[in-house]
């Protein structure tokens, strides 16, 4: 029997195709290796959103190759569907699959290369996950993005905008909740266009309006948002929602408005603070997070600064941040001003130490608080104790006072005792 070992990088959406391949493959007779040295297939699910993870999935192929020259590699993901013509000689790639491709892996590892024009794909690849083994159920919704922000190569790796029916969307939750799940996690590459490519009028709105009314599911968790995504209408039903949890993912790229601007972003800073403030006085103790790119082309001292200014005065949990990495084939590869390594990294830093404080206010403001924590179904592999995770998004380790087989998989009351790290005991 044929034993693959497979390795997911980048996006929650990649990590759930992640999951769909291995089910593909499991299905059609293959056995999955706990580890490569006992494969006789080795998988990557790529990620391209940075050179890094470029250069970190080629490194990993090599790896594998040295460490057994007769395992046959398959690159998949963002990368193979953006660099297919150039991969093909390489010696450490055996079989590159596109993004709709490796959905049906095992139909294509006979071939040396499969990958289409993602750009003509008009429909959503309806291919569900009956994943058991996690807590909480992730859900693609959607796939591409019809944004073209001038740093993005993504567009390119997935295609347009493509939504699933809502009719599939809610078929599959009701097969969640028959499982067992008592959550379930959003995704997609850009949830907020859900709907924009269907000729019935929907929007994104309506399909959680859809969830809240005509599913028994308890809590439902959203992927991250275009700030233009989320306005009062969209505000007063979370608001009134009995299922979501309130935690938001900002895609805010940057916080200075010249930045966002040459980025291709269609909204204002002054904008972004006011969505935050709003989420803030609609929602007790809301986790918002969003992610700034660090050091983008043409921004210079003052910009950074203006972002910098606005990051600290905004009610952000959270920020996570990353250099930016020119994409081939972008408008911002050819803008002028580019900066050094060095200098985005050193900005980077900047970010992540106000992430950091910022992420600790917010602990420090949930310390005595009671939270609704849904109770995983694996103890903490580093304390072994019983973990969950509230509404607002704290992981929390709870007192060893319980027996795990009665709270596993349940929604509990959790008192939060401390915050470094996050400890809670469940109420009685």
């Amino acid at each position: 029997m044929e034993r693959f070992f497979i390795k997911t990088m980048g996006c929650k959406s990649n990590q759930l195709e992640g999951a769909l391949i291995e089910e593909n493959l499991i299905k059609n007779g293959l056995a999955k290796a706990e580890k490569i040295a006992d494969a006789n297939i080795f998988i990557l699910n790529s990620c391209t959103v940075t050179h890094k993870s470029d250069n970190e999935a080629f490194y990993i192929l090599q790896k594998a190759k040295q460490n057994n020259p007769s395992i046959k590699t398959v690159l998949t993901g963002c990368i193979a569907q953006i660099e297919k013509d150039n991969l093909l000689n390489n010696p450490n790639i055996d079989i590159v699959l596109g993004n709709d491709e490796k959905l049906d892996m095992f139909r294509h590892l006979g071939l040396s290369c499969s990958v289409c024009k993602i750009e003509n794909l008009n429909s959503f690849n309806n291919v569900f996950l009956q994943d058991t083994k996690k807590t909480r159920a992730s859900l693609k919704i959607q796939d591409g993005c019809d944004n073209r922000c001038s740093y993005c190569i993504i567009p390119f790796a997935r295609g347009k905008n493509r939504s699933a029916d809502s009719d599939f969307i809610l078929e599959q939750i009701k097969i969640y909740e028959n499982i067992g799940f008592k959550e379930i996690v959003l995704t997609g590459i850009h949830i907020g266009q859900w709907g924009l490519d269907l000729q019935n009028g929907e929007n994104f709105l309506h399909l959680l309006q859809n969830i809240e009314t005509k599913t028994d599911i308890n809590r439902f968790r959203l992927g991250s948002l275009n700030p233009l995504e989320i306005n009062d209408e969209m505000l007063e039903f979370l608001q009134n929602s009995e299922k979501f949890c309130p935690h938001f993912h900002l895609s805010l790229q940057s916080m200075c408005d010249k930045t966002l601007k040459s980025m291709n972003r269609h909204y204002s800073v002054a904008q972004a603070l006011d969505l935050i403030e709003k989420i803030n006085k609609s929602f007790h103790l809301p986790f918002i997070g969003s992610d700034i790119i660090a050091g983008f082309a043409g921004e210079d001292e003052d910009d950074f600064g203006t972002t910098i200014e606005n990051l600290k005065k905004s009610q952000l949990t959270q920020i996570h941040t990353f250099p930016y990495s020119i994409r081939k084939g972008t408008l911002a590869e050819k803008f002028e001003g580019h900066l050094e390594a060095k200098s985005k990294e050193e900005r980077a830093k900047i970010i992540k130490e106000i992430s950091a404080q910022k992420h600790s206010e917010f602990l420090q403001k949930n310390l005595g608080t009671i939270q609704e924590v849904l109770i995983e179904k694996n103890l903490d592999k580093k304390t072994g104790m019983v973990k969950g995770i509230s509404r607002n998004y704290i992981n929390i380790l709870i007192e060893p006072k319980i027996d795990f087989n009665q709270v596993k998989n349940t929604i509990q009351k959790v008192d939060i005792l401390e915050i470094t790290p996050v400890i809670g005991e469940i109420l009685k």
